[in-house]
Parts: structure tokens; C-alpha cells; sequence
């Protein structure tokens, strides 16, 4: 069966797609209120929930609720409403830098998903359109490199706090499943020395309990250097250290920015690759569509289709 045969089974044709931003939720205590993009389809009822959370990199605004259309617009466009965070790490909003938790707010980014989650009722009240047509108990979230360690976390991974030394669990049990874009790997001695003095959350980061079922993505050339020693490895340890149902994308000649995920046409995707991205905008859909919906043959139809051609563009294993 052709890689085409197979794609058509797998996927609709595509629904327009109604995109709110921003939607401003009340957050007491947070330096800023929370600002989200609410994207959708058109129409639809028991739509389930994805929480994206963006990157750092270089960009002014595609670390905010403004970036990663790819992966929003295609995700809403096949059936999930998308709710993009801006984290208080975004550039967007030019913080004090001596704001507490500054730079990169690990445990805000984690807190705000939560949030969103909190209020769920207050965002489809906000969007008269999307009003009593979520599934709330059909909940995943995706992150794609800082936003992956964010994900990570909810997924069930640890960390010590460095600023008092306690262990630190921000599980989310409402959140069922989850995607891994490029992800920081585990910590130790693993990481650079200006890791471990810059971002010490990082150099402690610990997989083994989290068992939320999840779909790493990774790149074969994601080198990431200024974090890591190891190499592209290092981004494949959310799926090698954790235990529990998880599988593992690794995408092939792909760097951080693997292929374009971030935005469109964006300068700072060192690996530009259209059909990269489309495998990725596939794969991950059908990932979090069998998870929601046990029995759904997507991702089997989907894993299929990555290998059917002469030359795949990447592999997938599972545990």
C-alpha cells in the first residue's frame, strides 16, 4: 500500500480553523496575567485539548502564544483545540530580569499549563464559538525544546530545585498523554558546565517517573552543544530513562529546529525541510489521537506511511 493510500485513510480533509488570541486569564500572583491562543475547528463537539508549549530560541515572537502555527493550525485543523500559553520566559513581554524565576521560569511554565487546565470553563466562555464543545477529559500536551522540558515535567519527570534543594513533582494527572519536540535530555554529567552554573534545573533532571504514555521526537544532528555533551542522544532520554508506555520519533539529517516546527519560513531553522515537518505534523497527530482514543488504528496508519517510500525520513520505535 502507498505511502498517499495510507495518508488518505488516515487523515480528513482538512477543517477551517478559528484562532482567538489573546485570551487573557486572571493569574494572582504571577508577574503578568496569562495570555493564551485558542485555536480550533470550525466545528465539531468533544474536541480534545492540546497545550503547546513554545520554545526559547532567538526570535522576538515566536517564543509566545504567536508561534508554532505548523504544528497548531494542523492539529486544529484535524480535530484538536489548541491552547498556546505565553510563559513569562517569553521575550514578547520584557520583563524584569530580575523578576523571580528568571530566565527560562521552569516551574511558571509548568504552573501555567495547570492553569489553563483550571480554567477551562472561563476560556470557552471567553470563545462564545468554542462554547461546551471540549473534551475535558481528553487532555495531552506537546512542548518542542525548552517547552518540551515544560511538557516533560507534567509528564511525570523530576527535578531538584536548586534554589532549595527539595525535589520537585509537578505531575499532571489530567494531562493523558503527551509530545516531546526536541526535548532536553536527563542532567549530571550530561550537560556543560554552563548548564550546570547558568540553568541548574537542568543538570538534575530525572525521567524515571514519568510514566505518562509519550511521543518523543528527535533529531539525528540535533547536536545542542551549549547544553549537552552528548550529542543528539541526549534529546532521545525522555523515551531510553522512562518507564511506562512511550515511543520514539527519530527524524533523520534533523536539527533543533527540526525541519520548521517553530514557524513558517523561520530564520532561525537551521534544517528548513517542508516535508519534514509534514511527517512530523502527521505522526504526532496520530500519536495523541490513538492515546485519546484507544483503538483508533491512526498511528498504526500513520507509522506505516513513514516507512512505506524508498527513502524514509525517519524511524519509530516503541517500548
Amino acid at each position: 500500500m502507498s505511502a498517499s493510500t495510507h495518508t488518505a485513510k488516515t487523515f480528513s480533509s482538512p477543517t477551517p480553523v478559528l484562532s482567538i488570541s489573546p485570551v487573557v486569564l486572571p493569574a494572582p500572583g504571577r508577574a503578568v496575567d496569562l495570555q493564551v491562543r485558542v485555536s480550533a475547528p470550525v466545528t465539531g463537539t468533544d474536541l480534545p485539548v492540546i497545550l503547546l508549549s513554545h520554545g526559547q530560541g532567538y526570535s522576538n515572537n515566536l517564543s509566545s502564544l504567536n508561534g508554532y502555527a505548523p504544528l497548531a493550525s494542523f492539529w486544529a485543523a484535524q480535530g484538536f483545540v489548541v491552547i498556546q500559553p505565553t510563559h513569562l520566559s517569553s521575550t514578547t513581554l520584557r520583563l524584569d530580569p530580575n523578576t523571580p524565576g528568571a530566565p527560562l521560569y521552569w516551574r511558571s511554565r509548568a504552573e501555567d499549563m495547570k492553569h489553563i487546565l483550571d480554567r477551562l470553563d472561563l476560556i470557552e466562555a471567553a470563545v462564545p464559538q468554542l462554547l461546551g464543545r471540549l473534551d475535558h477529559s481528553r487532555v495531552a500536551v506537546a512542548g518542542h525544546s525548552m517547552g518540551g522540558h515544560t511538557a516533560s515535567l507534567l509528564l511525570g519527570a523530576r527535578l531538584t530545585d536548586p534554589d532549595d534543594g527539595t525535589e520537585v513533582s509537578l505531575a499532571e494527572p489530567r494531562i493523558k498523554a503527551g509530545v516531546l519536540l526536541a526535548a532536553p535530555g536527563r542532567g549530571g554529567d550530561a550537560v556543560t558546565e554552563a548548564v550546570t552554573e547558568n540553568y541548574p534545573f537542568l543538570s538534575t533532571t530525572d525521567f524515571s517517573r514519568m510514566t505518562t504514555p509519550a511521543l518523543v521526537v528527535a533529531g539525528d544532528k540535533d547536536t545542542s552543544t551549549h547544553l549537552t555533551v552528548r550529542g543528539p542522544a541526549w534529546h532521545t532520554d525522555p523515551y531510553v530513562l522512562s518507564p511506562g508506555r512511550k515511543s520514539l520519533l527519530t527524524l533523520f539529517d534533523a536539527e533543533h529546529g527540526l525541519g520548521g516546527v517553530s514557524g513558517y519560513d523561520v530564520a532561525e531553522t537551521t534544517d528548513e525541510n517542508p516535508e519534514r515537518v509534514a511527517v512530523i505534523q502527521r505522526l504526532t497527530w496520530a500519536y495523541l489521537r490513538t492515546e485519546l482514543y484507544p483503538g483508533d488504528s491512526a498511528w498504526q496508519a500513520a507509522c506505516d506511511a513513514l516507512t512505506a517510500g524508498p527513502d524514509p525520513l525517519g524511524r519509530v520505535e516503541s517500548k
